[in-house]
């Protein structure tokens, strides 16, 4: 408490026995008994004379009372933010050289007050109905402080203070004020996604010990991978909600600063990574909004690498990150292709994934500078895995291969190979056809495909499904048609192709029986007549033979 605020509010003197005492804000029973009033007129009594400072314990014991549901603590809380908004605004909590001893008194007291105010705005950020007003103080006073508490000119960020905010946001379980940080601060303004990136960094490891794995990195995860705002250029950082800082050369002002905040807070976040399906989740937004963070691709690398490793689902989802690092990045991948062709397996086309890895397929068999001998190899291992496939995987696989085909021209040689050797056609009707294709070879420039034909495009040619059958004739057309449209087939489903074959329209009605027999068994065939009859012998599962 001030003392000498307490010994003036105490002793009150009068100049004459007829003169009236001198009016003064505090909360007495002369006064209103609207205890609403009551805090108005306190605020407004605190910001008119420094002689009512001690009035500021009373509104923070008065907002301290929303344990106990008290409508007026959430009007105490509101009320201590104006005042202390206003006192930082005169320079009332900044020591000054020029100050007295009694003076810098009452600053520490000031600044030991706002400490609990802050204090009191965490305990409110906990609590579900009050903790998106009190996020909107919180920020409030952290703007104030930044604008006006430090007494030169150098920019100072209240760091603390906002790390307090992001901690009391990301163990909340309230899904509101985490939206409302988010929307309303983080990824509107630089300076606060630039302090964000780094709190998060700082509280990962801090709370990795104390906190579950799996709940820290869902909270994390979903307050970080909304900050997909990355900036291109210093122009780009125009939004500030402190003041932006004068010098150019502040880090504020610096795209690589910024991206190397965002970079520390993912790999912080990989570092607690203990599940697949936490890995999953990372790999989905790895090429859109986690790799173009990064200055140092070679970070994130390992963990791309390990997981495209893995196999599987793991592999499929890790492939767009891999290939970003290696077409933006210039990052050296040998193994790439290998790999790629090692996912063709009997599996690819019955994953939930393979319209995701189609479509990353087709962008990483797009230059024309591949191999011939690569580019033959995936054809001939999707050719052959048709065979096996369902026909909803089979429809987007012809189409893929012959736009494949039109981009690469050097293969198209596979769909008809005209033997000349007389030798080789003479073994050929002695010995019949020996496919040259490796099929167990990992290498995808060693399995010799472009030595041998897509002879299995002929086969599907006489698919059951009369849609399968009708694409794969395309195969033995002319190659008119410059490409097909990869999206009109990949997201084909054993449903879809029944509707389509039901909606179409009948020319001609199938021929159908006239009438549907009441018995399956012929008259002299009957089982209690002739019980040695052959099928009565078949028909009955349940006997012997």
């Amino acid at each position: 408490m001030v003392k000498g605020a307490a010994v003036e509010g105490s002793k009150r003197k009068r100049a004459s026995a007829g003169e009236k005492p001198a009016k003064r804000h505090r909360s007495s029973s002369e006064e209103s008994e609207d205890p609403n009033a009551k805090i108005l007129l306190l605020e407004q009594g605190i910001l008119e004379s420094k002689k009512n400072y001690n009035d500021i314990t009373v509104l923070l014991s008065t907002a301290s009372e929303y344990e106990n549901d008290e409508p007026e603590s959430l009007l105490a809380a509101v009320a201590l933010c104006r005042v202390f908004v206003r006192l930082l605004a005169q320079r009332s909590l900044t020591i000054k050289k020029s100050l007295s001893e009694k003076e810098a008194v009452v600053v520490s007291w000031l600044k030991d007050q706002l400490f609990q105010y802050k204090s009191l705005l965490m305990n409110l950020l906990r609590q579900d109905e009050l903790a998106v007003t009190a996020l909107t103080l919180s920020m409030r006073l952290l703007k104030a402080e930044g604008e006006f508490l430090h007494s030169n000119e150098e920019y100072l960020f209240p760091t603390a203070f906002l790390e307090d905010i992001v901690k009391a946001v990301l163990l909340s379980d309230n899904e509101d004020i985490r939206h409302a940080y988010i929307e309303d601060f983080a990824e509107q303004f630089d300076d606060i996604r630039y302090f964000t990136f780094k709190s998060v960094k700082n509280l990962i490891e801090r709370l990795a010990d104390n906190v579950e794995s799996g709940d820290l990195f869902d909270r994390a995860f979903a307050l970080v991978s909304a900050l997909d705002g990355v900036p291109e250029s210093a122009d780009d950082l125009d939004d500030f909600y402190v003041p932006q800082p004068q010098k150019k050369a502040h880090p504020l002002r610096s795209v690589s600063q910024h991206k190397k905040q965002g970079q520390e807070a993912w790999l912080a976040l990989i570092g607690i990574v203990n599940s697949k399906d936490e890995r999953k989740r990372l790999l989905e937004i790895t090429s859109s909004i986690i790799a173009p963070w990064f200055t140092k691709p070679e970070l994130l690398a390992d963990f791309l690498s390990n997981c495209y490793n893995a196999g599987g689902s793991m592999s499929l989802l890790a492939l767009s990150g891999v290939f970003y690092l290696i077409q933006q990045r210039n990052l050296d991948y040998p193994s790439f292709y290998p790999k790629l062709y090692s996912l063709l397996d009997r599996d690819i086309l019955h994953s939930k994934h393979r319209s995701r890895f189609f479509r990353l397929l087709d962008t990483f068999l797009a230059s024309t500078h591949l191999p011939a001998s690569m580019v033959a190899s995936f054809l001939k291992r999707l050719s052959r895995l048709a065979l096996n496939a369902p026909p909803s995987a089979i429809a987007f696989v012809i189409p893929w291969i012959y736009n494949l085909l039109k981009r690469h021209p050097t293969c198209t040689f596979m769909i008809h190979r005209v033997i000349g050797d007389p030798k080789e056609k003479q073994n050929i009707k002695d010995r019949g056809f020996e496919d040259p294709f490796v099929e167990d070879e990992t290498n995808p420039t060693e399995t010799r495909a472009i030595d041998s034909c897509l002879w299995e495009l002929v086969q599907l040619q006489s698919h059951y499904h009369p849609n399968i059958a009708t694409i794969a004739k395309i195969m033995s057309e002319q190659f008119t048609k410059q490409s097909y449209n990869m999206e009109d087939f990949l997201d084909h489903t054993y449903a879809s192709l029944l509707d389509a074959e039901l909606g179409k329209d009948v020319k001609k009605a199938p021929v159908i029986e006239f009438q549907i027999p009441k018995r399956i068994f012929l008259p002299h065939d009957d089982p209690i007549a002739n019980p040695d009859s052959l099928v009565v012998r078949l028909w009955d599962f349940g006997g012997k033979a």
